[in-house]
């Protein structure tokens, strides 16, 4: 299946030049397709066709991809680092494309997170207008008493103001620590190890398991999978 194209919109796709300036050098014969001269009205495809503008190959368009990774503790979530830590990019370092995180998971946490080259899904999944719910396992050294849980749900006063409500859930005791999970829709920096050392809890270990709809079902530390079109779209839609 091809996708034809008109060629003064692959070009002005690419950031060349404007449709109307892309059609003048069409008519001045600076662009070839396939090394013929092109004419006003021709299509193309990038996939197929090569396509150059001042004898400069016109580059594909990048494919989309968007993954889900389980990132295992001793992972920075940035695509450099100045201590010079290992990065969660270089456990997809298969995928040709440029991704980049979709938020961030602090070098000590683990669990899901989103990787993509995709904008637009970046976009629909970080915007404060979006509440998209993020659940994370915690286990702390200390108990997390009925009054502490209640006061997180109902939102405490940071450094950097109040947060909003989360949910407590499945709290259980084991020892000297206590095991919980956290259910939020913003993600202040390091917030729930902020929240816990409020109350004097000490987060022994942080792992995000959910992300919206999508949880971490098959993916190993370490590993990732591709999202599905229909995964990408609903995300997308999410409000």
């Amino acid at each position: 299946m091809t996708m034809q194209e008109r060629l003064q919109k692959l070009i002005a796709r690419a950031g060349l030049a404007s449709r109307r300036q892309a059609e003048e050098w069409i008519r001045q014969g600076r662009v070839t397709v396939n090394n013929k001269v092109a004419h006003i009205g021709q299509s193309a495809d990038l996939r197929h066709d090569q396509i150059r503008v001042n004898g400069v190959p016109l580059k594909k368009e990048e494919q989309k991809v968007s993954l889900l990774l389980n990132k295992p503790r001793g992972y920075v979530c940035s695509l450099n680092d100045p201590q010079g830590r290992a990065l969660v990019t270089e456990l997809v370092k298969d995928i040709p494309e440029r991704l980049f995180p979709i938020g961030r998971l602090d070098y000590n946490s683990e669990g899901l997170i989103l990787l993509t080259n995709d904008g637009d899904l970046s976009h629909a999944l970080t915007h404060p207008g979006k509440e998209v719910e993020k659940t994370y396992l915690v286990k702390a050294r200390g108990q997390l008493t009925i009054t502490i849980a209640d006061q997180m749900r109902s939102g405490i006063e940071l450094d950097d103001g109040m947060t909003q409500p989360a949910r407590i859930e499945h709290v259980r005791s084991a020892g000297s620590n206590c095991w919980f999970e956290v259910v939020l829709k913003e993600g202040k920096n390091r917030q729930i190890r902020r929240m816990c050392e409020h109350f004097g809890l000490i987060v022994v270990r942080l792992k995000r398991i959910k992300v919206g709809f999508l949880t971490l079902d098959g993916v190993r530390p370490g590993t990732y999978r591709l999202l599905q079109p229909a995964e990408i779209a609903r995300l997308k839609r999410t409000h």
